[in-house]
């Protein structure tokens, strides 16, 4: 399974401590490791799982361990769909039911350039809504839309429903190629929602 002398993941344990070592060697403590770097062969399938409510799953098990959570998200990949998480030396398989982080808080400031919308994710990472870290919204299966934050990568953040209600609270009506659409504004760049005609029939 693992190479280079290193043992294979099988418990929590082990991966914390991969982790913890995955952190040091990529960064010396600091920021996020470069996991886009790393390309290690695939070690098989953990039983771990994030839930569509942000909860993180040891066999089956709840992490309660907020810091260990956080630990873990620093060396989460996703390729072709998939999500892994990676070591220099291993990359394992874990499930996440719909996106890897929820977007749990949002602020709004002004500037010269208009609004600038930042959000916090569960795991305390801290994102500006941007062209780079562009809103994208889903239809919801219990009606509505869903909105998507991209936060690096191709890792994005689902924004609560609370929040959603706050992006419709300051949308707004822009053309866009023609269209009139209903959406957010940050950082200079316009995320459609859906037609403005559709939504104004549904207020």
């Amino acid at each position: 399974m693992a190479k280079q002398g290193q043992e294979p993941v099988q418990s929590l344990e082990g991966l914390t401590a991969a982790a913890q070592g995955a952190a040091k060697a990529g960064t010396a403590g600091k920021g996020l490791p470069p996991v886009h770097l790393w390309n290690p062969p695939f070690c098989g399938d953990l039983d771990m799982r994030i839930a569509s409510d942000g909860t993180w799953y040891y066999m089956g098990t709840p992490i309660g361990r907020p810091a260990l959570v956080r630990l873990f998200s620093t060396i989460l990949k996703r390729e072709d769909g998939k999500h892994f998480l990676v070591t220099p030396v291993e990359k394992v398989g874990i499930r996440v039911d719909d996106a890897p982080f929820l977007a749990v808080e949002m602020t709004k400031q002004q500037s010269e350039t208009g609004c600038r919308l930042h959000f916090r994710t569960n795991v305390d990472d801290w994102v500006e809504c941007d062209s780079e870290h562009r809103l994208r919204f889903e239809p919801s299966a219990e009606g509505g839309l869903t909105p998507y934050l991209h936060v690096r990568a191709d890792l994005w953040a689902k924004v609560t429903r609370a929040l959603y209600y706050d992006l419709v609270d300051i949308g707004e009506a822009r053309v866009v190629d023609g269209r009139e659409m209903f959406g957010v504004a940050s950082a200079g760049a316009f995320f459609a929602m859906a037609d403005a005609e559709q939504v104004r029939g549904e207020t």
